[in-house]
């Protein structure tokens, strides 16, 4: 098996770009100011959000795990969203692709300081977050369906209309290690 090493790169607006939506005070975006709070409340929509009705939040409290990626998915129906409470994380991001299979050498990871969230573009290739101290708590927005879907195994992949997860091990022979 070969084993990529990818140093965490701090996310920001440019880095994210290829991969989805920075959600931060300083990504760009027309500010609309309210017509009750006039000066006070500043509203940004930095990204295009695509969902349903299906849509619901999760609260994760990930523990440390070994920072080894051996799964990656997308999502087709929806921009799966992750909101740090607080707490630093890290990811791995592969661009958006026709393929079958993402395209590691693109892939890149990313270092969130708990200041910022992440809106992924459709298609999106990425590994479940890691926490970077002892915890990390993350609100997640996804698909009720696609939160189902990945409890319905297939060997060690799982698939449905928003999910497609693939053993990069298994189908590439390759790992991807995290360094932060």
């Amino acid at each position: 098996m070969r084993t990529l090493r990818l140093k965490a790169e701090p996310a920001t607006v440019a880095t994210i770009a290829p991969f989805g939506t920075l959600l931060s005070p300083e990504a760009e975006a027309p500010v609309i100011r309210s017509p009750f709070y006039g000066d006070t409340v500043a509203i940004r929509k930095p990204g295009r959000f695509v969902g349903d009705d299906t849509l619901e939040i999760s609260v994760a409290t990930i523990e440390r795990r070994a920072m080894r990626v051996s799964w990656m998915e997308r999502h087709f129906l929806h921009t799966q969203s992750f909101f740090p409470l607080g707490t630093p994380f890290a990811m791995v991001l592969a661009p958006p692709g026709e393929g079958e299979l993402p395209d590691l050498e693109a892939a890149r990871a990313f270092l969130f300081d708990g200041s910022a969230g992440l809106m992924l573009h459709l298609g999106t290739w990425h590994e479940f977050p890691f926490a970077v101290g002892d915890v990390a708590n993350v609100c997640i927005l996804i698909r009720r369906d696609t939160a189902r879907d990945l409890t319905m195994k297939v060997g060690n992949e799982a698939r449905g209309p928003d999910l497609d997860k693939k053993d990069i091990v298994g189908r590439m022979g390759v790992g991807i290690d995290v360094v932060v």
